[in-house]
């Protein structure tokens, strides 16, 4: 009887391991467990055999009822949770589209201006952000004593070095290493000691633009900058100029264009426009005639060629462009900010 009952564990715990399903395993328990089960027989007629038999077999047949209980308990787990993974997944289900990636609006707004400026045959140039005096200041006709040079207004590292204040530097380069004609923009990251508030920050965008040949004039130097405001701000968009001083430019302008939220006419929304404080016109950048000495320090013939050069800050464009009234918000990673603009 010991072997019917070994034979009878052997045969149970296989079918148990195999088992498909709850409904096979709970067949399978009914047939080697339950109360009509071989094994339930076995045990209740332990009573009928003799002294010598009785504790052989009913070692025997309790070890083997243990093992079968044990091997259903741990198919049945296993088995319930395929059952909760198939229902996790299910497979007719269609695919789930992946988060899709968005231009910064600075990035955006950047090459939305490169495209514009590249399409009137501007080539694009790039320098490094941590530069020289001659390059930053010295080669762009800026004086020693040139306030911009003062430590509380510049970034200086114990180099020497500096980090650049404006992208010029990259116009100075381009110039050392090409002769005549020359018509490049330079754009990327620039650091002033500026005390961070909704208007200004110490790290910010500039994109500028230089052009030397013979004969360029301030009359092209407009024509371009309209030409950009109308791509960008839109067809009905007009340019000014007002007299300024910058020390790479003689003549030296700031321009304007006008408000592209109330057309020109300073009210907006019932009242006076936000954006241009009801003047009807945004200031955006300087620009200028390339000072002689600028040509001189690069090794230019200031006699044969002129040129104009312009520049100004993206976010700025790019506040006027989303309605952003905080500087502060391009720099900070939200993505609840970011995610509201590009495709």
């Amino acid at each position: 009887m010991v072997r019917e009952i070994d034979e009878l564990r052997e045969a149970a715990i296989g079918a148990i391991n195999t088992a498909s399903d709850l409904k096979s395993l709970e067949e399978l328990r009914v047939l080697y467990a339950g109360r009509r089960s071989r094994l339930r027989e076995i045990l209740s007629g332990i009573g009928q055999l003799s002294a010598e038999e009785r504790p052989v077999v009913g070692q025997a047949a309790g070890k083997a009822q243990r093992e079968i209980d044990s091997a259903l308990d741990k198919r049945q787990l296993a088995l319930q949770d395929l059952a909760e993974q198939a229902d996790a997944l299910d497979v007719t289900l269609p695919g789930r589209r992946g988060h899709r990636g968005r231009k910064h609006p600075l990035t955006a707004m950047t090459d939305e201006l490169v495209d514009v400026l590249r399409s009137m045959g501007f080539a694009v140039a790039d320098g490094p952000e941590v530069d020289d005096e001659f390059h930053n200041f010295d080669a762009l006709n800026t004086p020693a004593d040139h306030p911009a040079r003062d430590e509380h207004d510049t970034f200086y590292l114990d180099d020497g070095h500096l980090l650049r204040t404006h992208t010029s530097t990259v116009q100075i380069r381009v110039m050392e290493n090409q002769p005549p004609p020359v018509r490049v923009i330079s754009q990327g990251r620039c650091y002033r000691k500026e005390t961070v508030d909704a208007t200004h920050h110490m790290v910010f965008h500039q994109i500028e633009g230089l052009y030397v040949d013979e004969g360029v004039s301030l009359a092209e130097l407009k024509g371009t900058l309209t030409t950009l405001g109308r791509q960008v701000m839109g067809d009905q968009t007009e340019i000014r100029f007002r007299p300024h001083f910058f020390p790479f430019t003689e003549p030296s302008v700031e321009f304007d264009f006008s408000c592209s939220i109330c057309s020109g006419d300073g009210h907006a929304g019932g009242g006076r426009c936000r954006v241009c404080k009801g003047t009807g016109w945004i200031e955006i950048g300087g620009a200028g005639m390339v000072d002689p000495n600028v040509f001189r320090s690069v090794g230019y013939d200031a006699e044969k060629y002129t040129g104009f050069a312009f520049g100004f800050g993206i976010e700025r464009v790019a506040m006027i462009r989303y309605g952003i009234d905080d500087i502060r918000l391009f720099f900070e990673s939200d993505l609840r900010f970011t995610r509201q603009f590009g495709g």
